[in-house]
């Protein structure tokens, strides 16, 4: 990954200046080479990194493993893009191994998240089947680490 784009994953909001002083460049290329990562589409986006944990309202998360069978043409990226054009919706890739695609998925509740599979995923031409994995506590997320807890004491060693 191009240093620039690892600095700025890791902390979006770091300045130009910043940026500058760390890659031994000027802002003004920081500046161009963001630009230029913009336009290009490299960078999709900036948003916050937020600890669900700590959130009143979070709602759910759902991890979904859906199976389809790829289209003569078009393989999975017809289905994907349709699956990832839905709300709630959060993550869509292709993956190796028992399933083809791993959907993520926010809901206000479990129900939510049920009904969005049984009526509008499951239902979806070329889905064959899915099994819906719900998270229940989130210890690192986007690179940052979210529960610390309280710091590990060692045991004791003895002979």
């Amino acid at each position: 990954m191009e240093p620039l784009l690892a600095l700025l994953q890791a902390n979006s909001q770091r300045s130009h200046s910043e940026l500058a002083k760390e890659l031994n460049t000027t802002e003004s290329d920081v500046a161009a080479r963001i630009a230029a990562a913009e336009t290009s589409g490299v960078i999709l986006g900036y948003q916050a990194v937020v600890d669900h944990n700590k959130e009143v309202d979070r709602g759910v998360q759902a991890l979904i493993e859906v199976k389809v069978s790829p289209e003569q043409g078009g393989g999975f990226d017809r289905l994907a893009r349709r699956i990832s054009q839905y709300d709630q919706v959060r993550d869509c890739v292709l993956m190796s191994g028992d399933y083809d695609l791993a959907v993520t998925v926010q809901g206000r509740d479990l129900y939510d998240v049920a009904r969005f599979v049984s009526e509008k995923l499951s239902t979806l031409r070329g889905v064959l089947s899915t099994g819906t994995l719900f998270e229940l506590k989130s210890y690192k997320q986007a690179g940052f680490i979210v529960d610390n807890g309280p710091p590990e004491e060692r045991l004791p060693v003895t002979p």
